[in-house]
């Protein structure tokens, strides 16, 4: 969201919350990007790469973002959630056993981190030493 769009939105929060006497908790873009600038985010780095549009393109007037390079930005999932568990506040926040869920006309259902195939395969792995036997499948 831009600068002016983020100025915008703490005004109209603001505004919402004058008639309860309280107000937005950023005055302006600076304030929440010094807020989140200032938030402790611990070791993992930032990371990034370019990528571009690489598959079939209009003969004329194709759209700007099939020519554009475009930068990602992003943190190592695994690192990050090494992390979480390496962190006292997260002690007892979340639940960090393997989980399937399943709706009950068989559709699998996507809800957490924990609920994914990478996290599944790597409880069920077929290296026995690293096998975790306590997973869980749920029904709904």
């Amino acid at each position: 969201m831009s600068a002016r769009n983020l100025d915008f939105l703490m005004q109209l929060w603001d505004a919402s919350l004058k008639r309860h006497g309280d107000s937005a908790p950023f005055r302006d873009h600076r304030d929440l990007y010094s807020t989140i600038d200032a938030t402790p985010i611990g070791g993992v780095i930032w990371d990034s790469f370019n990528i571009t549009y690489n598959g079939p393109k209009p003969e004329s007037n194709a759209p700007a973002w099939m020519n554009q390079s475009f930068e990602v930005f992003f943190q190592d999932p695994r690192l990050l959630f090494i992390e979480m568990l390496g962190n006292p506040t997260f002690a007892n926040g979340f639940d960090y056993m393997p989980y399937r869920e399943f709706e009950a006309n068989g559709t699998r259902r996507y809800q957490h981190f924990m609920s994914g195939n990478w996290v599944w395969k790597q409880a069920v792995c077929s290296d026995l030493r690293f096998r975790v036997f306590d997973t869980h499948i749920l029904y709904f």
